[in-house]
């Protein structure tokens, strides 16, 4: 059975999933996206990542083509319809087909598609042994906070990484790290949680809070701010946040391994604590 994808209110084999060439997706990256996981057939965290949706489409001034739990319940027939019960969904609303001009179309006609995967993500394979990961220049926009469908400074970090045979770029900026590639990226020292403050400058990840609410049931304590990457280079542990790697140990960073070379144990302990919250149906928003 082929996998489908939706297209503006239709489901339709992946290979017939097509958009107009005159999509300002296509034209501009006039768009935004987000994706959210699966685990046991139930979304994690799907309430706010649907926020962030919301919030990423009022900051380019785009209205949503499609009532919230329409949304939602299509996503989910999209898994289904799949038999996707691990893995992930992936949506993208775009201001639609017009004629070339930068501005705005007068009356635009969004375009909304999504598709589903299978994949691990409660024993991914890089959690165990821990992942790698490199600095890049951070290139990006000034609006990181928006989730943008515009990502060619992240694919080249990424291809950057894989030539190097890493797991994930690290953005730098004026030596400090921002976050990574498609992450957000938290360092342990001296028992404390240090990760980059929200602004326009980071994408304020799903995880990341979960993991805010994990640590403080552990009495560990958080601190926001920027780090520099001397200080990455010296952490006790090392970990990323994101919507299908929950939380990935990072154990090198530019071939310099970070703390004895191995997954911490805080770290660890909050990947288990975040699989049992999602396990135990915590996720449900």
């Amino acid at each position: 059975m082929p996998r489908l994808a939706y297209v503006n209110g239709a489901f339709v084999p992946e290979a017939d999933a097509t958009v107009s060439i005159f999509d300002r997706g296509f034209l501009f990256a006039d768009g935004v996206y987000e994706v959210i996981a699966l685990v046991d057939g139930r979304f994690v965290d799907d309430g706010p990542h649907l926020d962030r949706l919301d919030r990423s489409l009022r900051e380019i001034q785009l209205v949503l083509p499609m009532p919230r739990v329409d949304l939602h319940a299509m996503l989910l027939e999209l898994a289904t319809r799949n038999a996707v019960t691990e893995g992930l969904v992936y949506m993208q609303v775009t201001r639609g087909p017009a004629e070339r001009d930068f501005a705005f179309p007068v009356a635009p006609t969004p375009t909304i598609v999504a598709y589903a995967r299978a994949t691990p993500v409660l024993a991914h394979p890089r959690a165990l042994a821990g992942a790698t990961a490199i600095t890049v220049p951070d290139q990006r926009w000034a609006r990181r906070d928006i989730k943008s469908i515009a990502l060619l400074p992240q694919v080249l970090a990424k291809q950057a990484a894989r030539a190097a045979d890493a797991f994930e770029a690290l953005m730098v900026e004026d030596d400090h790290v921002t976050e990574g590639g498609a992450a957000t990226l938290f360092m342990v020292s001296g028992g404390a949680l240090v990760t980059h403050a929200l602004g326009t400058d980071v994408l304020p990840g799903i995880t990341r809070e979960r993991v805010f609410s994990l640590a403080a049931t552990r009495d560990i304590p958080i601190i926001e701010r920027s780090i520099s990457t001397e200080e990455v280079r010296a952490a006790d542990e090392l970990f990323i946040t994101a919507a299908t790697a929950f939380v990935m140990p990072i154990v090198r960073v530019d071939g310099v391994a970070i703390g004895n070379g191995a997954p911490g144990e805080i770290t660890m302990q909050l990947r288990a604590d975040y699989i049992a919250s999602v396990r135990h149906g915590a996720a449900a928003m």
